[in-house]
């Protein structure tokens, strides 16, 4: 494909940097089209920003982004879960700087103006001051619509948008299937750590169902870990798959017989999970719970991507924040059982810890690679990042397009959802 885009004249239709089989270097590294894609893209769907566990009761708030805008997710005295603009109406302030916490309500630092949980306007210091001219009743922080499903929690500028349930579509399966990791007690996020590497979020959000890279990139991770393992994790010529379940979502599937984690409870308990499993029985589990546990901390088999800022992946939530062109947070969220036993979520920990925590094996090779990738963008003026494997063998499925285990289809199925947005 010769023909030659000027990226930075955004007078083209930006759709044009988006082909069936690649899309133009400039996707990573223009300015001008980050800009837009903040409008178009994060202001105009739906964007994930809390799993239901991180805002349990009334009062419990966490911080977030929707896009690059601050957002406050907060559970009011109803337990009625709202996402509201970290901004005071006044003159413009945050009025929480805290990760997450527990409060009976929001006060700007600045001047003192305080907000319910619920946003509404509830005092100003000196009222006096204003006269008649100030109606609190119309200075609330500005709520965004919210809607739920699974747990997950998401949230858009967009008032007229379909409703989540439509957006998510066939990615609502894998949503509930994810789930079952409770093993019958509630999901809870325990805890994330948070790192930036220099490069494009769309870099990262290829890679969660990217097959292709696992056995050169995590060569080390292969190396650590038993031979049973190992071989479980040599997916790339096993018998998975891709699927594009439209509007952006797609899932990899890399271990098929860990889709439905309460399924096939007979198998053999796997030699890692032996000592667990004993404690767990030696603490008076009838085995097909304990079963049901050990099956559980291994995680799933796949790794869902719902567009445009989050995964679902095999053991763990991962989220993508776009910082500017060329800079993206990443917060690995790690998920327990929420009352489930100390042993099980003790194991859980360790496993996130082996490969995503911050001195794991798979997250420094992951951002070693895509920091690889933004700084090779910069090579050259008008070249192309090839998204075509496994495009000849794609098929139609019942829920859209799958592919063999390391096509391109998740990437393919992510940019035609871009390009849709963009063209609006």
């Amino acid at each position: 494909m010769n023909n030659l885009i000027q990226a930075t004249n955004l007078d083209n239709n930006p759709a044009d940097l988006v082909q069936p089989d690649r899309i133009h270097t400039s996707m990573y590294t223009d300015p001008a089209l980050f800009e837009l894609e903040m409008d178009k893209v994060f202001n105009n769907t739906w964007v994930w920003v809390a799993h239901a566990s991180e805002v349990p009761e009334a009062g419990s708030y966490k911080s977030h982004f929707v896009g690059r805008q601050p957002v406050i997710v907060v559970r009011d005295r109803k337990k009625q879960v709202h996402v509201l603009l970290n901004r005071c109406r006044h003159r413009g302030a945050t009025v929480c700087e805290h990760k997450k916490g527990k409060t009976n309500s929001f006060v700007c630092p600045y001047h003192g103006w305080s907000y319910a949980l619920d946003g509404s306007l509830r005092g100003v210091p000196h009222p006096e001051s204003y006269g008649d001219c100030l109606d609190k009743g119309e200075y609330p922080l500005v709520s965004l619509r919210v809607e739920e499903y699974a747990g997950m929690i998401f949230a858009t500028f967009k008032d007229d948008i379909e409703p989540l349930v439509d957006f998510l579509g066939p990615a609502k399966k894998w949503m509930d299937l994810f789930m079952k990791q409770g093993a019958g007690y509630g999901i809870k996020v325990s805890g994330e750590h948070r790192f930036r590497f220099p490069g494009n979020w769309k870099i990262q959000l290829e890679n969660t169902t990217d097959a292709y890279h696992f056995p050169l990139v995590h060569k080390s991770f292969l190396s650590s870990v038993d031979k049973e393992t190992e071989e479980m994790l040599d997916f790339v010529n096993g018998p998975g798959y891709v699927e594009d379940l439209g509007n952006g979502h797609s899932v990899i599937v890399m271990i098929p017989n860990l889709i439905d984690l309460e399924e096939e409870l007979d198998r053999p308990i796997p030699a890692r999970f032996e000592e667990l499993a004993a404690e767990l029985r030696s603490d008076g589990m009838e085995e097909e719970q304990v079963r049901r546990i050990v099956r559980a901390v291994g995680g799933t088999g796949f790794n869902l991507n719902i567009f445009p800022n989050v995964a679902c992946s095999m053991a763990f939530f991962r989220v993508l924040q776009p910082i500017s062109v060329k800079e993206t947070e990443i917060h690995h969220a790690v998920i327990t059982m929420d009352g489930g036993p100390a042993a099980a979520n003790r194991a859980r920990l360790r496993i996130h810890e082996h490969f995503q925590g911050p001195l794991g094996f798979g997250t420094p090779d992951d951002s070693e690679a895509w920091e690889r990738v933004q700084k090779g963008a910069s090579a050259g003026e008008d070249l192309w990042i090839l998204l075509n494997r496994g495009l000849p063998g794609e098929k139609p499925s019942e829920d859209g397009l799958i592919g063999d285990v390391s096509a391109e289809t998740g990437m393919r199925a992510a940019y035609s959802q871009w390009k849709k947005l963009m063209s609006v």
